[in-house]
């Protein structure tokens, strides 16, 4: 037990216990051993229970952890930029935007602000989001800020068979699903999740098969190595392939090109886990009260889409993507006007560009169809070369 962190609330321990037996059941039927990426879907995603899915806050100051558009209103006006450049390829008159994953529901509303104020308000403003919980809190900020807009907003269930236009994903990728691997002198073995006396743990590793061990061979690591491969994040971008018509998907999250990410400095992995703005490296703590995320791959984002038709638009780190995107003039408005919120959009600006905080670990990759402009947030500093 981490007796380093603070100690859950009697109803979030209770919520903790009823996942637990959720998971053991799975565990059990599995014959004693559970992929680490079926229990973190579990933990993460489970209806009512996961963490996504459960009612525990998770975003801003009060929750586990703040996101860029928790930051600040800049960070969507900038993004704001981007997307209506895309809208204007792909069909001015039939604009539709898609955030997958949408939060706290504040990106939302500030994009829809920031594009109605550019002059290209989209049609539809569509929002997938499974958890029944972020669903009713994302309707109830964007009533709250842009209740002239709100009508313009549709949540969707699937992701649509066919799509014409813009799609976000802030911080998405992140907390798909991960394999936990370990590349060992006797060959390439995936780590799982058995019961232990205090909850769950690691178990024995197993040979890994099939799409994984296909995966782990390609990548560039001598053993001994543990880390993480995101095939989740690899077919949700192929998906993309199939259904993208025209337009262009915007990832922003954090993480690496393949030659970072699995370097032999990083030879324990990227799995981390955030609780009460605390970071920790115990995935079984609790389960379902924190959040448990691993970098991403932007190569394997690259491939994967590149392999199912998609363009490389374009990747950078997100200071350069919104400096490009002209965050540093809407910072210069805002600072016009003067007082705290001048001096809290400074901070805010500071946190998303400097290399130590944000800037840097964060990355902007753009996927895409039918789109022949070279896009804004890539014009100075594209890294796709890197890939």
């Amino acid at each position: 037990m981490n007796t380093s962190l603070p100690e859950p609330s009697a109803e979030a321990q209770a919520a903790s216990h009823e996942l637990s037996a959720c998971i053991a059941a799975c565990i059990r039927t599995a014959g004693g051993w559970l992929p680490f990426a079926d229990y973190m879907d579990l933990a993460l995603h489970q209806p009512g229970l996961g963490y996504y899915a459960g009612g525990a806050y998770k975003f801003g100051k009060a929750g586990d952890f703040v996101t860029a558009p928790e930051l600040t209103p800049l960070f969507g006006q900038a993004l704001a930029r981007q997307v209506a450049q895309v809208l204007g390829a792909v069909s001015p008159g039939l604009t539709v935007v898609l955030e997958v994953g949408a939060g706290s529901g504040r990106l939302a509303a500030d994009l829809l602000l920031a594009l109605d104020g550019l002059g290209v308000l989209p049609m539809r403003y569509e929002i997938l989001e499974l958890s029944g919980e972020l669903r009713a809190r994302q309707k109830q900020a964007i009533a709250a800020a842009v209740p002239h807009l709100a009508d313009r907003v549709v949540w969707l269930d699937e992701l649509p068979e066919r799509f014409s236009g813009c799609v976000i994903a802030n911080e998405l990728l992140d907390a798909l699903p991960t394999h936990a691997v370990a590349w060992r002198a006797d060959g390439l073995m995936e780590r799982g999740v058995t019961e232990t006396q205090n909850g769950f743990g690691w178990a024995a590793e197993r040979p890994a098969q099939g799409a994984l061990a296909a995966a782990m061979a390609a990548l560039p690591v001598e053993a001994p190595f543990e880390s993480e491969v995101g095939l989740a994040a690899r077919a949700w971008v192929a998906e993309w392939g199939r259904r993208l018509d025209r337009g262009a998907l915007l990832l922003l999250d954090y993480g690496l090109p393949r030659h970072e990410l699995y370097h032999p400095l990083r030879s324990h992995g990227t799995l981390r886990c955030h609780y009460q703005q605390r970071l920790h490296e115990d995935p079984f703590w609790w389960p379902g009260l924190s959040d448990i995320t691993t970098h991403v791959d932007f190569t394997a984002v690259a491939e994967a889409g590149f392999d199912a038709g998609l363009d490389v638009l374009g990747y950078t780190n997100q200071a350069t993507f919104l400096i490009n995107c002209g965050i540093g003039e809407l910072l210069a408005a805002r600072q016009e006007a003067g007082g705290e919120q001048a001096l809290r959009a400074s901070g805010a600006v500071q946190m998303l560009l400097a290399p130590r905080e944000m800037g840097e670990m964060f990355k902007a990759i753009a996927l895409g169809k039918g789109i022949d402009t070279p896009l804004l947030g890539f014009a100075r500093g594209d890294r796709s070369h890197t890939l």
